[in-house]
């Protein structure tokens, strides 16, 4: 069984087209009988995203956390007590391909697949900006990039790595490294896509969305 863990605060803009992007997602699969759990963590919402998760059929949980990394790993761990073996991540404002799921699938046997993310929109930053990003991004097979909006591993390589840590930022990048650490097999793949939103302020302090910003605004990033 595959499981989808979905973090959300405050995403009542980006949540409905996630939602539907992993929906297509999972239509995408060749073979019906692969079964496939969605949860949403509600971390700490006061807006729509409980509606609309609740609207769209799918399961939740609901947390205070204020923490990316201990968010993750409450819902991570959830799917495990659920009897799920592959675990696949995402953010709330980000919309996976439709063949993220097939792809991932298409990868086995691994025990983690980094996968890549592309920004869903240019329109708000300058041409140099756009440059130096595509400059500096790897969107190849064999990349080096770590994202927590597209990072899937199975339940066994998660509990024998210590899981993702309460950390606000990077806790994805911590995961991989002590999995690498551990010598297991992760897959650095641009088959495995995302796109992610373009804002440059999000929910992580030192996430994705800050080095938008720091690409737009400082240029020696």
């Amino acid at each position: 069984m595959i499981g989808i863990v979905i973090p959300a605060c405050n995403e009542e803009h980006y949540l409905q087209d996630c939602l539907n992007a992993i929906q297509n997602a999972v239509e995408a699969l060749p073979d019906t009988k692969t079964k496939v759990q969605v949860l949403v963590v509600l971390d700490s919402c006061n807006d729509r995203s409980l509606e609309i998760v609740q609207h769209a059929g799918v399961d939740y949980l609901e947390c205070n956390f204020h923490c990316v990394g201990k968010v993750r790993d409450l819902g991570v761990r959830h799917m495990i007590r659920l009897g799920v073996t592959w675990i696949a991540c995402t953010d709330a404002d980000s919309c996976v391909d439709s063949q993220w799921l097939l792809q991932q699938l298409n990868h086995q046997p691994a025990d983690a697949i980094c996968g890549v993310v592309e920004v869903d929109s240019w329109k708000k930053f300058s041409a140099l900006t756009r440059k130096n990003y595509l400059a500096h991004y790897q969107d190849t097979m064999d990349h080096s990039h770590i994202h927590g909006a597209n990072l899937s591993f199975s339940a066994i390589s998660y509990i024998q790595s210590g899981g993702f840590e309460a950390l606000s930022s990077h806790e994805d990048v911590q995961l991989i490294k002590r999995m690498i650490d551990m010598d297991f097999n992760v897959i650095w793949s641009n088959l495995v896509r995302v796109k992610t939103s373009s804002r440059l302020h999000g929910r992580a302090p030192e996430g994705f969305a800050n080095f938008l910003y720091q690409l737009e605004y400082n240029s020696e990033v």
